[in-house]
């Protein structure tokens, strides 16, 4: 058996891409309940209540919605090294670039589909303001008053061209572990849920690019604490006009309960709960075959066709 890495501490920061920005600053900060930290070239930066990190969203303006980069927070400077060492021998690396709002430097690679990520180390931990401040020390900053007020992120997921590719360069490279998959009887996976934390995954590679484009996004989570905040989120979801896709429901795979919507940019975002921890460092992969997959969600939930065609940028 290969030696566990465990490099890679952390999901830390997603890059969205959005034609409106001020459209979408709004929805995550009223709707979601998240707070902006910063602005800086284009770009702003929010956090989540529980998020120990000053950021782990920064939006910023294009053309088109979409990813940009995916920024992992390793275990330590040594840990840092080695990955870097390992992506660079892939010949995916992009090299050192400075860190924003709260992120030390950090080295820019894409995985094999083009998803632009990133590894770092330093940070700066989220110091509140006085008006912010918790009533309990052990917690980042005081619950929102408003919104639906998301805890932290929580993962993200991508489609792309070749599934068994892009999963095996996260192992290989990043000491990622896969929890669950879909894989045909050829060995093909048709979706790859990995993680490097004991959650059950922070990174899914969820379907194969219908359409050929690679590189696209399915939809960035955010986490909150029970399932009553998920069906709570689904009427602030109503109430502020915001488009629901699918859902309150729970998953087949990894058994979250879940919320999809749209942002004002055209990204999906996804409200979760309820995700496993997968505390044995052996535990093999759970695999799924297309026909068990087939039957929908864990409730019987059949999900529109939107979920299985849409990714940003649209193709």
């Amino acid at each position: 058996m290969t030696e566990p890495v465990y490099d890679v501490a952390h999901l830390g920061r997603v890059q969205l891409l959005t034609p409106d920005l001020s459209a979408s600053v709004r929805f995550f900060v009223e709707v979601l309940g998240m707070d902006e930290v910063d602005r800086s070239d284009g770009s702003v930066y929010l956090r989540a209540w529980g998020d120990y990190e000053r950021a782990s969203l920064q939006l910023t303006a294009a053309d088109n919605p979409g990813p940009g980069t995916i920024s992992w927070r390793a275990t330590s400077e040594a840990s840092l090294e080695r990955r870097v060492a390992a992506v660079e021998a892939t010949g995916r690396g992009l090299g050192w670039r400075d860190g924003t709002a709260g992120h030390g430097p950090a080295y820019h690679f894409t995985d094999p589909d083009g998803h632009p990520m990133a590894v770092y180390y330093g940070t700066e931990y989220y110091v509140p303001d006085e008006d912010q401040a918790p009533a309990l020390k052990n917690q980042p900053q005081r619950m929102p008053a408003c919104g639906v007020g998301v805890r932290r992120i929580d993962h993200v997921n991508v489609w792309c061209q070749d599934i068994n590719a892009n999963s095996d360069f996260l192992v290989d490279q990043l000491g990622f572990r896969i929890s669950e998959h879909i894989v045909e009887d050829s060995g093909r996976q048709l979706g790859s849920w990995l993680h490097v934390t004991p959650k059950s995954y922070d990174l899914a590679y969820g379907r194969i690019d219908p359409a050929g484009v690679g590189g696209r996004l399915h939809h960035v989570a955010y986490a909150v604490d029970a399932r009553e905040y998920v069906l709570r989120a689904a009427d602030i979801f109503l109430d502020a006009g915001v488009p629901i896709e699918a859902g309150p429901a729970k998953h087949t795979i990894q058994q979250t309960c879940f919320l999809y919507a749209f942002e004002p940019g055209g990204n999906r975002i996804e409200v979760i709960t309820d995700g496993r921890l997968l505390l044995a460092p052996d535990r093999p992969a759970v695999t799924w075959t297309p026909e068990e997959r087939k039957r929908g969600q864990a409730w019987g939930t059949l999900m529109p066709e939107s979920w299985f065609s849409y990714a940003t940028p649209p193709s």
